[in-house]
């Protein structure tokens, strides 16, 4: 599948040397988000969310399908470290962060968790699904959570705690949270990429030492089982699973020694995919591109670069032919479809702003001139 990009129109920054508005820092978005952080809403407009440095920062499409946004808009969250998002067949986006705070005592680190239930709205409140270690020195060293939404709209977190070994907390029904699961995984890293599938099934994948962990919960009260190690390591924070095709996943991350993308279904061999080194997450979306099933993928390569590419879906043999998009981010790029059907790339740029490329008309994936939000 062709695909080609246009270089980018550049927003204006500040002026250098003038003074900056109170609310600048505030809303200059200083890092990405874990998980899908692009999702389109029930009513057909796209959120974007990112961390900012007293919470999270939300911007939003003003009518399904654009141009306009609103936004940034801060959700204040005191003491937010990171933050992963995920989002449910419901449409509701769920939020599951880990935090800092301090009192009399000392540090105090937990993870937190809210809810939005529409596009544009006020969040749940903010709530504790405290730290899987009681003791505070081990508690310091959580690590950083990965979200998934099962059956029913019931938000699984997963997290490793201090020593490296992997944890789970899954919502129940009316609101109320299971204890803490020990998954049993050891020598983790942080980096769990949680796919939920049309079924409703939730499968973790895990990076660990010399290995990949892979996790699944075969129905919505089971347990969650480890399915069949992959017998070597990627690179942390870098996965994403996308289903394609009916109860099965492909993997796409970047190796561990070479850094370039690697694409893997769990029981056949893994699938180079080569290209630039990658820095940070791989971003992957289906679409349907001249009339063909095919999947699009985006990263951010080591020099900052938007790498992307379009392939028919489970074809990675056929190779795979990377384009520069002309933009710079920081962090990793978000995909999603808009209200239109079209492919929607999201970056934050290197003055924490948000920027929004579309897909043009044609045969070919070609994004239309970015626009700064």
């Amino acid at each position: 599948m062709p695909v080609r990009s246009r270089r980018a129109a550049r927003g204006r920054a500040p002026v250098e040397g003038a003074p900056l508005p109170d609310t600048y820092a505030t809303l200059r978005a200083r890092a990405t988000v874990g998980g899908r952080w692009l999702v389109l809403g029930k009513d057909g407009r796209l959120t974007a969310y990112a961390l900012g440095a007293e919470g999270v920062l939300r911007w939003t499409e003003t009518f399904p399908g654009g141009p306009e946004w609103t936004g940034p808009e801060l959700l204040p969250v005191p003491g937010l470290t990171h933050l992963s998002v995920a989002q449910g067949t419901n449409g509701f986006v769920y939020f599951a962060g880990r935090r800092v705070r301090h009192d009399e005592s000392g540090e105090i680190v937990d993870l937190v968790s809210a809810t939005q239930f529409q596009s544009g709205r006020p969040l749940t409140e903010w709530r504790s699904l405290g730290n899987p270690d009681r003791d505070p020195v081990k508690a310091a060293g959580l690590g950083v959570p990965s979200a998934a939404v099962g059956a029913g709209g019931l938000l699984h977190v997963v997290v490793r705690n201090f020593a490296g070994s992997l944890f789970l907390r899954c919502e129940r029904a009316g609101g109320q949270w299971e204890p803490w699961q020990d998954l049993k995984g050891r020598r983790t890293h942080d980096g769990t990429a949680a796919v939920t599938l049309a079924s409703g099934r939730v499968e973790l994948l895990v990076p660990g030492t010399g290995l990949t962990l892979r996790l699944s919960r075969q129905s919505s009260d089971g347990a969650y089982g480890r399915d069949h190690d992959i017998p070597f390591a990627h690179a942390p924070g870098t996965a994403v699973g996308l289903e394609t095709a009916p109860d099965r996943v492909t993997y796409y991350w970047a190796d561990e020694a070479m850094g370039t993308v690697v694409a893997h279904r769990p029981g056949t061999w893994a699938i180079p995919m080569g290209g630039s080194a990658v820095s940070g997450p791989v971003s992957a979306l289906r679409a349907l591109l001249g009339g063909y099933d095919c999947t699009v993928l985006a990263h951010r390569a080591q020099d900052g670069q938007v790498m992307f590419t379009a392939f028919g879906t489970e074809n990675e043999g056929g190779g795979a032919w990377w384009s520069p998009t002309g933009e710079v981010c920081v962090g990793g790029p978000a995909l999603a479809h808009d209200a239109y059907g079209r492919v929607v790339l999201a970056l934050i740029g290197d003055d924490g702003a948000l920027r929004i490329a579309r897909q043009g008309g044609g045969p070919s994936l070609t994004l239309e001139r970015s626009v700064r939000v």
